[in-house]
Protein backbone atom coordinates (compact mmCIF):
# COMPACT_ATOMS: atom_id res chain seq x y z
CA UNK A 1 0.00 0.00 0.00
CA UNK A 2 1.30 3.12 -0.84
CA UNK A 3 0.49 6.35 1.50
CA UNK A 4 0.94 10.03 1.29
CA UNK A 5 1.61 11.78 4.85
CA UNK A 6 0.28 15.69 4.45
CA UNK A 7 2.53 17.45 6.79
CA UNK A 8 1.45 21.01 6.54
CA UNK A 9 0.50 24.55 8.43
CA UNK A 10 -3.50 24.85 9.45
CA UNK A 11 -4.93 28.43 9.04
CA UNK A 12 -6.67 28.83 12.65
CA UNK A 13 -10.75 28.37 12.48
CA UNK A 14 -10.50 28.60 8.57
CA UNK A 15 -11.68 25.51 6.47
CA UNK A 16 -12.11 27.02 3.22
CA UNK A 17 -8.48 28.43 3.71
CA UNK A 18 -7.52 25.07 4.55
CA UNK A 19 -9.15 23.06 1.68
CA UNK A 20 -7.54 25.58 -1.02
CA UNK A 21 -4.27 25.09 1.04
CA UNK A 22 -4.32 21.63 0.84
CA UNK A 23 -5.75 21.02 -2.45
CA UNK A 24 -2.42 22.45 -3.43
CA UNK A 25 -0.20 20.16 -1.47
CA UNK A 26 -2.59 17.32 -2.86
CA UNK A 27 -2.42 18.41 -6.36
CA UNK A 28 1.43 19.24 -6.20
CA UNK A 29 2.36 15.30 -6.67
CA UNK A 30 1.48 13.55 -9.61
CA UNK A 31 2.23 10.20 -7.93
CA UNK A 32 -0.86 7.50 -7.86
CA UNK A 33 -0.95 6.66 -3.78
CA UNK A 34 -3.75 4.42 -2.09
CA UNK A 35 -3.94 6.49 0.65
CA UNK A 36 -3.77 10.34 1.37
CA UNK A 37 -3.61 11.20 5.13
CA UNK A 38 -4.46 14.82 6.54
CA UNK A 39 -3.59 15.98 10.70
CA UNK A 40 -6.20 16.45 13.22
CA UNK A 41 -8.55 19.13 12.96
CA UNK A 42 -7.21 19.59 9.56
CA UNK A 43 -10.08 22.43 8.45
CA UNK A 44 -9.55 24.18 11.46
CA UNK A 45 -6.47 23.63 13.47
CA UNK A 46 -7.07 22.29 17.47
CA UNK A 47 -9.33 25.08 18.25
CA UNK A 48 -11.84 24.80 21.45
CA UNK A 49 -14.45 27.19 20.08
CA UNK A 50 -16.25 24.43 18.10
CA UNK A 51 -19.16 26.50 17.52
CA UNK A 52 -16.60 28.30 15.03
CA UNK A 53 -15.88 25.32 12.84
CA UNK A 54 -18.23 22.41 13.38
CA UNK A 55 -19.86 21.19 10.28
CA UNK A 56 -21.96 18.17 9.96
CA UNK A 57 -21.83 15.25 7.65
CA UNK A 58 -23.33 16.68 4.81
CA UNK A 59 -20.85 19.54 5.19
CA UNK A 60 -18.51 20.66 2.77
CA UNK A 61 -15.76 19.07 4.13
CA UNK A 62 -16.66 16.62 3.85
CA UNK A 63 -18.29 17.14 0.22
CA UNK A 64 -14.25 18.41 -0.22
CA UNK A 65 -13.04 14.95 0.79
CA UNK A 66 -15.56 12.71 -0.91
CA UNK A 67 -14.40 14.44 -4.50
CA UNK A 68 -10.83 14.32 -3.57
CA UNK A 69 -11.14 10.67 -2.73
CA UNK A 70 -12.55 9.95 -6.36
CA UNK A 71 -11.14 12.46 -8.34
CA UNK A 72 -7.29 11.12 -7.05
CA UNK A 73 -9.09 7.20 -6.88
CA UNK A 74 -7.76 6.82 -3.41
CA UNK A 75 -9.05 7.17 -0.26
CA UNK A 76 -8.11 10.14 2.41
CA UNK A 77 -8.24 10.79 5.74
CA UNK A 78 -7.77 13.39 8.77
CA UNK A 79 -9.91 14.43 11.61
CA UNK A 80 -12.67 17.95 11.90
CA UNK A 81 -14.75 19.39 13.94
CA UNK A 82 -18.34 17.72 13.85
CA UNK A 83 -21.76 18.61 15.53
CA UNK A 84 -24.12 16.00 15.83
CA UNK A 85 -27.20 15.72 17.99
CA UNK A 86 -26.11 19.05 19.73
CA UNK A 87 -22.48 17.17 20.52
CA UNK A 88 -19.73 18.40 19.23
CA UNK A 89 -17.04 15.72 17.78
CA UNK A 90 -13.32 15.30 16.98
CA UNK A 91 -14.07 12.93 14.42
CA UNK A 92 -11.62 11.26 12.18
CA UNK A 93 -13.23 10.44 8.62
CA UNK A 94 -12.04 7.92 6.21
CA UNK A 95 -13.20 8.47 3.01
CA UNK A 96 -12.65 5.47 0.46
CA UNK A 97 -12.06 5.82 -3.13
CA UNK A 98 -15.85 5.69 -3.84
CA UNK A 99 -16.81 8.05 -1.85
CA UNK A 100 -18.17 5.67 1.39
CA UNK A 101 -17.28 6.66 4.39
CA UNK A 102 -16.23 5.11 7.65
CA UNK A 103 -15.50 7.51 10.73
CA UNK A 104 -13.86 7.31 14.50
CA UNK A 105 -14.62 9.79 17.33
CA UNK A 106 -11.53 10.91 19.54
CA UNK A 107 -12.13 8.13 22.69
CA UNK A 108 -9.22 10.33 24.62
CA UNK A 109 -10.02 13.89 24.69
CA UNK A 110 -6.79 16.61 25.98
CA UNK A 111 -7.69 17.27 29.11
CA UNK A 112 -5.07 19.81 29.66
CA UNK A 113 -6.47 22.09 27.14
CA UNK A 114 -10.19 21.89 28.03
CA UNK A 115 -10.91 19.77 24.77
CA UNK A 116 -13.28 17.15 27.35
CA UNK A 117 -14.84 20.01 28.30
CA UNK A 118 -16.74 21.24 25.06
CA UNK A 119 -16.05 17.71 22.74
CA UNK A 120 -17.68 14.63 23.13
CA UNK A 121 -15.56 11.34 23.55
CA UNK A 122 -15.85 8.36 21.21
CA UNK A 123 -16.34 4.98 22.67
CA UNK A 124 -15.73 2.57 19.86
CA UNK A 125 -12.23 1.44 18.16
CA UNK A 126 -12.56 1.58 14.10
CA UNK A 127 -10.61 -1.10 12.45
CA UNK A 128 -11.56 -1.10 8.75
CA UNK A 129 -10.54 -2.88 5.72
CA UNK A 130 -8.78 -1.19 2.97
CA UNK A 131 -7.00 -2.71 0.03
CA UNK A 132 -6.61 -5.89 1.52
CA UNK A 133 -4.46 -4.26 5.42
CA UNK A 134 -6.58 -3.89 8.27
CA UNK A 135 -6.09 -0.09 9.65
CA UNK A 136 -6.82 1.15 13.23
CA UNK A 137 -7.43 5.06 12.98
CA UNK A 138 -7.11 6.79 16.28
CA UNK A 139 -6.42 10.29 17.17
CA UNK A 140 -3.60 12.39 18.62
CA UNK A 141 -3.86 12.04 22.91
CA UNK A 142 -4.84 8.76 21.86
CA UNK A 143 -1.53 7.39 21.02
CA UNK A 144 -0.67 7.61 25.31
CA UNK A 145 -2.93 4.96 26.31
CA UNK A 146 -1.80 1.30 24.79
CA UNK A 147 -4.99 -0.84 26.09
CA UNK A 148 -7.41 0.92 23.85
CA UNK A 149 -5.00 0.18 20.93
CA UNK A 150 -3.84 -3.10 21.64
CA UNK A 151 -3.90 -4.81 18.69
CA UNK A 152 -6.23 -7.65 19.22
CA UNK A 153 -7.89 -7.71 16.03
CA UNK A 154 -4.75 -8.58 14.02
CA UNK A 155 -4.43 -5.32 12.33
CA UNK A 156 -1.68 -4.57 10.07
CA UNK A 157 -1.29 -0.84 10.55
CA UNK A 158 -2.15 1.78 13.06
CA UNK A 159 -2.96 5.34 12.08
CA UNK A 160 -2.45 8.99 14.39
CA UNK A 161 -3.54 12.08 13.19
CA UNK A 162 -2.31 14.73 15.27
CA UNK A 163 -1.48 18.26 16.30
CA UNK A 164 1.16 17.51 18.86
CA UNK A 165 2.99 20.65 20.08
CA UNK A 166 6.95 20.79 19.66
CA UNK A 167 7.88 20.60 23.49
CA UNK A 168 6.42 17.15 23.73
CA UNK A 169 7.42 15.68 20.78
CA UNK A 170 10.00 13.75 22.03
CA UNK A 171 7.58 11.39 23.29
CA UNK A 172 5.98 11.36 20.22
CA UNK A 173 8.28 9.82 18.41
CA UNK A 174 8.88 7.22 21.28
CA UNK A 175 5.35 6.32 21.23
CA UNK A 176 5.05 5.99 17.55
CA UNK A 177 7.88 3.55 18.27
CA UNK A 178 6.30 1.59 21.08
CA UNK A 179 3.17 1.31 19.73
CA UNK A 180 4.69 -0.25 16.19
CA UNK A 181 7.08 -2.61 18.33
CA UNK A 182 4.43 -3.70 20.79
CA UNK A 183 1.68 -4.47 18.63
CA UNK A 184 3.85 -5.77 15.55
CA UNK A 185 1.97 -3.41 12.87
CA UNK A 186 3.11 -0.41 10.87
CA UNK A 187 2.78 2.98 12.55
CA UNK A 188 2.12 5.94 10.73
CA UNK A 189 1.31 9.80 12.35
CA UNK A 190 0.93 12.90 10.95
CA UNK A 191 1.53 15.94 12.82
CA UNK A 192 1.42 19.41 11.54
CA UNK A 193 3.66 22.48 11.90
CA UNK A 194 3.56 26.25 12.27
CA UNK A 195 2.30 27.92 14.58
CA UNK A 196 -0.99 28.20 16.19
CA UNK A 197 -3.35 31.19 17.65
CA UNK A 198 -2.91 29.48 20.95
CA UNK A 199 1.00 30.40 20.15
CA UNK A 200 1.87 26.39 20.40
CA UNK A 201 4.81 25.94 17.92
CA UNK A 202 4.55 22.19 15.98
CA UNK A 203 7.21 20.66 14.27
CA UNK A 204 5.56 18.11 12.51
CA UNK A 205 7.71 14.77 13.06
CA UNK A 206 5.85 13.00 10.48
CA UNK A 207 6.87 9.31 9.85
CA UNK A 208 6.15 5.78 9.23
CA UNK A 209 7.29 3.12 11.02
CA UNK A 210 7.74 -0.95 10.35
CA UNK A 211 6.56 -3.60 12.67
CA UNK A 212 10.27 -3.49 14.21
CA UNK A 213 10.75 -0.23 15.03
CA UNK A 214 12.58 0.63 11.99
CA UNK A 215 11.91 3.78 10.18
CA UNK A 216 10.21 3.74 6.53
CA UNK A 217 10.20 7.81 7.04
CA UNK A 218 12.24 9.18 9.64
CA UNK A 219 10.66 12.16 11.21
CA UNK A 220 10.24 15.35 8.86
CA UNK A 221 10.26 19.06 10.40
CA UNK A 222 9.68 20.71 6.87
CA UNK A 223 6.12 21.11 4.97
CA UNK A 224 5.46 18.53 2.44
CA UNK A 225 4.04 15.68 1.31
CA UNK A 226 6.08 12.18 2.20
CA UNK A 227 4.80 9.05 0.21
CA UNK A 228 5.66 5.64 1.82
CA UNK A 229 4.92 1.79 0.62
CA UNK A 230 4.12 -0.91 3.25
CA UNK A 231 4.64 -4.11 2.45
CA UNK A 232 1.59 -6.80 4.09
CA UNK A 233 3.87 -9.95 2.61
CA UNK A 234 6.87 -8.69 5.18
CA UNK A 235 4.78 -7.99 7.82
CA UNK A 236 3.14 -11.86 8.01
CA UNK A 237 5.97 -12.87 7.54
CA UNK A 238 8.10 -11.37 10.33
CA UNK A 239 4.56 -11.97 12.29
CA UNK A 240 5.00 -16.12 11.75
CA UNK A 241 8.60 -16.13 12.59
CA UNK A 242 8.30 -13.71 15.74
CA UNK A 243 4.79 -14.64 16.79
CA UNK A 244 5.27 -12.19 19.69
CA UNK A 245 0.94 -11.93 19.43
CA UNK A 246 0.39 -14.97 20.39
CA UNK A 247 1.54 -14.45 23.99
CA UNK A 248 -0.50 -11.31 24.30
CA UNK A 249 -2.69 -10.90 27.32
CA UNK A 250 -6.14 -11.18 27.38
CA UNK A 251 -8.38 -8.18 29.10
CA UNK A 252 -11.73 -6.33 29.37
CA UNK A 253 -12.08 -2.59 28.22
CA UNK A 254 -14.16 -0.17 30.28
Amino acid sequence: MKIALVQTTLAWENPTENRSHLVQKINGFLEDVDLIVLPEMFASGFTMNPKAVAETMQGETISWMQHLAKARNCAITGSLVIEENDHFYNRLVFVFPNGDIKTYDKRHLFTLAGEDKVYTAGTDKLILDYKGFKICPLVCYDLRFPVFSRNVEDYDLLLYVANWPKPRVNAWDILLKARAVENMCYAIGVNRIGTDNNNLDYVGHSQAIDFLGNYILEPKETEGVFIVELDKNKLLETRSKLAFLNDRDTFELS
